[in-house]
């Protein structure tokens, strides 16, 4: 199938809102030489932006970790997601963008004043109601083969692309991936159990293992704040098909109930009612 730009989609591209038709980068962006940059994800609900404030700790996070400046202040980048929203009509979707170290000839090496590119677009998503959230999804696990800085939002995704790629391939929703017989997190989202004591357990942050999931520590927070057990540490993938509930957290899925993990159903295989519970608190928060 050939890809054919929608003409009425505006996009961003430093500084300039342009027809995503006529939107360029150059072959030489660092971006496209070496995915030398980060990116994030802000999810639109009601026309508005989610979590804003996470995202700028994120963004600035990453950006300090690979010594990319800031392309302008953080007001200015907000700014710009909001226009975007308003000049495409997103009333439920995501706000793309990501920073890269900019235009140079092509050498690892790079020069620190080189100006960053900085590129946005929006998607028209349904995310309230999502249409998986009632019956839940299924995930497979596959091995983790992505680098060693996984607190870094990078832009490089290939382990992910792949693994989402054979959990597509299985009828499946996400992938969740293992390392040294463990769960690390899902391809692109968070993942959590209720064990048989009700306690919610999901493998520690902090480290550089798990990317800092914005919407798993506002769930953590809600969480605490309904007096829900948590458990910090690691679980492996027995231990979430032996699971009392299961679901995953992102971006644009929210809080979403994991019926079944490599073809075991998990529990009733029905979304369990503390994921349900905590969907309902995360959209009301999000909406407030």
């Amino acid at each position: 199938m050939i890809y054919r730009p929608r003409m009425s989609r505006i996009v961003y591209v430093n500084g300039a809102y342009l027809p995503e038709q006529e939107a360029k980068v150059s072959i030489f962006d660092r971006g496209y030489v070496f995915a030398d940059g980060i990116y994030e994800v802000a999810s639109v609900l009601d026309g508005r932006l989610i979590d804003s404030a996470r995202h700028r700790w994120r963004l600035e996070k990453s950006l300090t970790e690979l010594s990319i400046a800031m392309p302008m202040p953080w007001e200015e980048i907000e700014h710009m997601e909001r226009e975007l929203v308003r000049r495409n009509n997103i009333d439920q979707g995501m706000v793309y963008f990501q920073v890269t170290r900019g235009v140079a000839d092509r050498e690892f090496h790079y020069k620190s004043d080189t100006p960053p590119t900085l590129t946005a677009f929006t998607q028209a998503r349904q995310l309230d109601p999502h249409p998986l959230e009632g019956c839940g999804v299924t995930v497979i696990t596959c091995p983790d083969l992505r680098w060693k800085r996984r607190d870094i939002k990078s832009i490089s995704l290939l382990a992910q692309v792949m693994a989402k790629q054979t959990a597509q391939a299985a009828g499946a929703y996400e992938a969740v991936m293992v390392e040294d017989g463990f769960v690390t997190e899902g391809a692109s989202s968070s993942v959590f159990i209720i064990d048989q004591h009700g306690h919610l357990i999901v493998r520690p942050g902090g480290g550089t293992d798990i990317l800092p999931g914005l919407t798993r520590q506002a769930m953590l927070e809600l969480a605490a704040d309904t007096h829900i057990d948590i458990r910090e540490r690691a679980f492996t993938p027995e231990e979430l098909y032996q699971a009392r509930e299961a679901f995953l957290t992102s971006a644009t899925a929210f809080v979403m109930p994991i019926v079944a993990a490599d073809g075991k159903q998990i529990a009733t295989g029905k979304p369990g009612p503390i994921a349900m519970k905590l969907r309902k608190l995360f959209i009301a928060m999000a909406r407030a």
